[in-house]
């Protein structure tokens, strides 16, 4: 692979200390089915997966070395309306820390907390 084929970010992990919580908050606010399993102690609902399209997989993470945060890696999800998505987050026990901000020609953004604690990012065009 070169590097004009790869995007830059391969893989995301948001911790969960109540991972069943977790992916029922996702799964109601960005409108998606997570898939969970197994990995030896650790236990992950990933997010899905379209191959050959641009953006990353990833997943939600419960076990040792994973702690919900503000601090640390912010992960940015495409919707396609930041107002739609944060009434959703709401609704579902989330919080607004930045409201839909524009970002010039790149469109808008916004941060909320999840119901783990996590601060996590939105992205839209419109």
């Amino acid at each position: 692979m070169t590097e004009e084929t790869v995007n830059p970010v391969g893989w995301f992990e948001i911790p969960a200390e109540d991972l069943t919580r977790a992916k029922v908050f996702y799964e109601t606010v960005l409108e998606k089915s997570l898939v969970v399993d197994k990995m030896g102690e650790t236990e992950l609902a990933f997010f899905p997966m379209n191959k050959g399209v641009s953006g990353a997989a990833g997943a939600l993470v419960k076990g040792a070395g994973y702690k919900p945060s503000h601090e640390g890696t912010l992960v940015y999800f495409v919707v396609e309306s930041i107002e739609d998505t944060l009434a959703r987050i709401t609704a579902e026990g989330g919080s607004v820390l930045l409201k839909k901000t524009p970002i010039g020609e790149h469109g808008f953004i916004a941060h909320f907390e999840d119901i783990e604690g996590n601060r996590v990012a939105l992205h839209s065009m419109r």
